[in-house]
């Protein structure tokens, strides 16, 4: 059993009985809460926990607007809204992580940085595409606040990628009944949303080279290889190469999965050069796995494989 964190508030301020709407803040229960923030002691309203949650942290997470938008006023004035807990992150990517859309919204207003990023590097919009938050994103949308949609984290990619990666994962649950269609869409309007602000899909992460075409290919994620091929862009795009493989290569080194054959076949559809060779030398034919499975996708006088 965790021991309990100390805090120099319980509940914090006991607020665990009061409700929080969505939408408007509501100015009576905002002057209650400025008034009830202005009555405590400045170091109280700053402690830090062995965590390095400030009240204003946990508020965030637990999404008490009026409290947290009185909280957060205190600390702006002070110069502390960026301050960070042990992971890093700020009461923005609190909120963020939380999936607390409108205090995203409220945080931002005041003048939260729309750029901050973690230990990892995440920034909100990595944060939101990796739990598939779309509400977090649409919240910066609606703030109007410019954000740099092509951040990196340290692992090189940007929020577009992570969105990708937790859509594959994602489909890949839902085959086997761990997650709803309803949090796949969800996954899939962070991608969309993410794209709306500006994404660029062509991006390569740093570490692999790879787009979000070769992240969608290498987990077999057919309909996000659809989705990304009927996108308007450059036609060139099909054959970037990650680390001297093409998306077409990444297909044809599958493990046979139901969808190979289909992956294979809608990116030759689409343009992608069957003559291409990576590092080795190699064609994309020459990954396909021998037997009737690999010959069923040869092209007709591609080379056998190696």
């Amino acid at each position: 059993m965790q021991p309990a964190r100390s805090t120099p508030y319980a509940d914090p301020l006991e607020l665990g009985s009061f409700g929080d709407p969505v939408g408007v803040l509501d100015p009576g229960e905002l002057a209650r809460a400025r008034a009830e923030i202005q009555s405590m002691d400045p170091a109280r309203l700053l402690h830090q926990d062995e965590d390095g949650d400030t009240i204003l942290h946990l508020l965030a997470a637990r999404g008490l607007r009026h409290f947290a938008q009185a909280v957060a006023e205190a600390f702006k004035e002070c110069g502390r809204l960026e301050i960070k807990e042990h992971k890093g992150k700020t009461p923005l990517l609190v909120a963020a992580t939380a999936n607390q859309a409108e205090l995203v919204r409220d945080l931002l207003a005041l003048g939260a940085d729309a750029n901050a990023a973690d230990h990892k590097g995440q920034t909100l919009l990595h944060l939101a595409a990796t739990y598939g938050f779309p509400n977090v994103l649409m919240a910066v949308v609606a703030s109007g606040v410019l954000v740099n949609v092509e951040a990196r984290n340290f692992e090189g990619q940007t929020p577009l990628h992570c969105a990708v990666i937790s859509h594959n994962k994602a489909l890949q649950a839902l085959g086997v009944g761990t997650l709803t269609p309803e949090r796949l869409q969800e996954m899939l309007a962070c991608i969309q949303t993410l794209l709306h602000m500006g994404a660029d899909y062509t991006s390569q992460d740093i570490k692999s080279s790879k787009t979000v075409l070769h992240l969608a290919v290498q987990d077999g994620n057919l309909p996000l290889v659809q989705f990304f091929l009927q996108l308007p862009g450059p036609r060139q795009f099909i054959n970037m190469k990650a680390h001297g493989n093409t998306a077409l290569h990444m297909a044809a080194a599958l493990p046979s999965p139901p969808c190979q054959e289909s992956l294979v076949r809608l990116l030759l559809s689409r343009g992608a050069d069957p003559s291409a060779r990576n590092l080795e030398n190699e064609q994309p034919a020459h990954l396909l796995p021998p037997g009737p499975g690999g010959d069923q996708v040869r092209p007709p006088g591609a080379p056998p494989s190696l």
